[in-house]
């Protein structure tokens, strides 16, 4: 039976919140392919508008489930993503130079967005299972370690080296919000400052040329330092009050490139100019502080470690994303949450909001059981400490 208690209690404030940044979104999606000459262009509205739709009802779905179930099944879900992302490699769609997509009839999945919320559970389970009030040491951070590299390596060889290094983020906020043991974190710093070096080797051409045309866009202007520039003249040319809706010049003389996905930012900036650019960064700022309230709130340990990884994720999109687009870092293809066009995104971006309503009503629904709950986590003596 349907619990009044879901409605009684549901974060409307959050939801709100989300919609409204989606609602924003989906405008400034509408002006991006409004003003391009390819009239094709235009169904993308249209497309996400329906995902747009589709993610509000998964959202409301997922909301209804016990998210205890997913300490449960952590393992099968972790694993069935490991088994798409093995997939990608041998029967992927080849887009632009990598395989990222599994094509499933008129619909098109990205695993690599799956991930997101499989590595996200997979390390609740693990840190919520293993508490360690002293910290976590290198041994102990080992099948965490695992968990973490092996979609990583796998999102990797697609290539996608934006969402491997936002899995990599994202697991990283988890497990220093469940602290590490001092000197196992300056380990791991160290060894992470060795890596980068390292890593140079192994980038192909392109990713290299997007690193050295980060440091300095000029040295091609018309090739590889193309995007950074336009965009950046996009968000410099809207100044205070922007160039009004749809007025956009940049956006609509197609100098702005993939202005749906990777610098939706910058027509938004065109267009609304700086004060528009704030109300969204507040906006999201808002739901990042939020999600953290919420996690705070929550007395059970996997819902509270769930509700950072969540907020984490998108923190680290938000952030990035707008880097990006101001030329503050290097252009990796991450989407904007709720903003950027792309069903995947979308709908797991929902979903895992979703997850986060939940952990701030507890489970179940009765307040004896709730209070039997609490005190059993007091009792446990069960709490994260920051890094010390």
């Amino acid at each position: 039976m349907f619990d009044r208690r879901l409605v009684q209690y549901f974060d409307w404030g959050l939801m709100g919140l989300a919609i409204l940044i989606g609602c924003v979104g989906l405008l400034t999606l509408y002006s991006a392919v409004t003003a391009e000459t390819p009239a094709p262009q235009k169904v993308l509205f249209y497309k996400q508008l329906l995902w747009f739709s589709v993610g509000l009802i998964a959202m409301v779905t997922t909301f209804l489930f016990n998210y205890k179930m997913l300490d449960r099944w952590a393992q099968p879900i972790y694993f069935a993503c490991i088994a798409l992302l093995l997939a990608v490699l041998f029967i992927g769609k080849y887009v632009g130079g990598s395989r990222r997509w599994l094509i499933l009839g008129p619909v098109s999945l990205q695993p690599s967005e799956l991930v997101k919320i499989a590595v996200i559970i997979a390390l609740a389970r693990y840190y919520s299972r293993d508490a360690k009030t002293g910290g976590y040491t290198l041994r102990e951070l080992v099948r965490p370690l695992l968990i973490i590299m092996l979609p990583v390596l796998l999102i990797g060889m697609q290539p996608d080296l934006g969402t491997a290094g936002l899995v990599v983020l994202i697991a990283g906020s988890i497990t220093v919000f469940v602290k590490i043991e001092r000197r196992s974190f300056i380990y791991l710093i160290g060894s992470g400052a060795i890596m980068v070096p390292l890593i140079w080797f192994f980038l192909k051409d392109y990713q290299k040329q997007r690193i050295l045309t980060f440091l300095d866009p000029d040295r091609d202007p018309l090739g590889a330092g193309y995007h950074i520039i336009q965009s950046k003249i996009a968000i410099g040319s809207g100044m205070l009050s922007g160039k009004g809706y749809l007025k956009g010049t940049q956006n609509a003389l197609s100098f702005l490139p993939e202005e749906h996905t990777d610098f939706i930012f910058s027509v938004l900036a065109e267009e609304w100019g700086f004060l528009g650019s704030v109300t969204l960064v507040l906006l999201f700022l808002i739901l990042i502080i939020w999600g953290l309230n919420v996690a705070h709130a929550c007395r059970e340990p996997f819902g509270t470690i769930l509700a950072v990884g969540v907020t984490a994720m998108i923190f680290w999109q938000a952030l990035i994303n707008i880097g990006m687009s101001m030329g503050l870092l290097p252009v990796v293809g991450v989407p904007l949450p709720f903003v950027s066009y792309g069903g995947n995104s979308l709908i797991v971006s929902c979903c895992l909001l979703a997850l986060t309503l939940r952990t701030s009503l507890g489970w179940p629904s009765t307040s004896s059981l709730r209070s039997s709950m609490r005190s059993a986590a007091r009792e446990r003596s069960f709490s994260y400490a920051p890094l010390r």
